[in-house]
């Protein structure tokens, strides 16, 4: 594979953005076991679905290029991830924003929006680097914290994110009222 660039990009180039495909391939779970109905803490366990299906979170909505209708943009950053001249992965971290519900008001911490290698690039180490580049993006605007969310059918992100040194924050079981086998997790890092 050639050399890999990671770039900082204007909001302008979101309908490219949303080329890149999210979709996985969901082939096991963290199942969330309460001890002692809760008083004892979680437990997570990995478990193989009997049978596989593909997540695209696409599909709910939230294409990348219908977010500025809905938030100012003013206050994210897009990261990408190029080999020669294509656009192979990208991330868009947020901080500050009105509106946007998992920075909880706070100036201090930013959030990964979202995150997509397209799948030939995948386990190249393009997605280590744009959380970097992320981490360094928040750093730059006095975020102490970077958070990202994702659930227990993305396994592969969970054990991404805690490799990648982030901490599991909050459990969230009944997070999605249009998903309820979904666990809401979301993980944080210290900048």
């Amino acid at each position: 594979m050639n050399e890999i660039f990671i770039v900082e990009e204007s909001v302008e180039v979101l309908p490219d953005y949303s080329r890149i495909p999210i979709s996985f391939e969901v082939r096991s779970v963290f199942e969330i076991q309460l001890v002692d109905r809760g008083l004892g803490g979680l437990a997570l366990s990995e478990r193989t679905v009997d049978c596989p299906w593909v997540k695209n979170y696409d599909d709910f909505g939230e294409n990348p290029a219908s977010w500025a209708a809905r938030w100012d943009l003013s206050k994210w950053g897009i990261m990408s991830a190029h080999v020669d001249a294509s656009r192979v992965g990208a991330c868009v971290i947020a901080y500050d924003t009105p509106g946007v519900y998992s920075l909880g008001g706070r100036k201090d911490m930013a959030v990964l929006w979202d995150i997509r290698i397209h799948p030939d690039f995948r386990g190249k180490g393009i997605g280590s680097r744009l959380l970097d580049a992320a981490a360094a993006w928040a750093a730059r605007r006095s975020c102490r914290i970077l958070k990202v969310e994702t659930q227990n059918i993305n396994v592969l992100a969970c054990r991404f994110y805690a490799k990648q040194g982030f901490t599991l924050g909050s459990v969230t079981r009944f997070a999605y009222a249009e998903l309820p086998d979904e666990v809401e997790l979301v993980w944080y890092k210290e900048l």
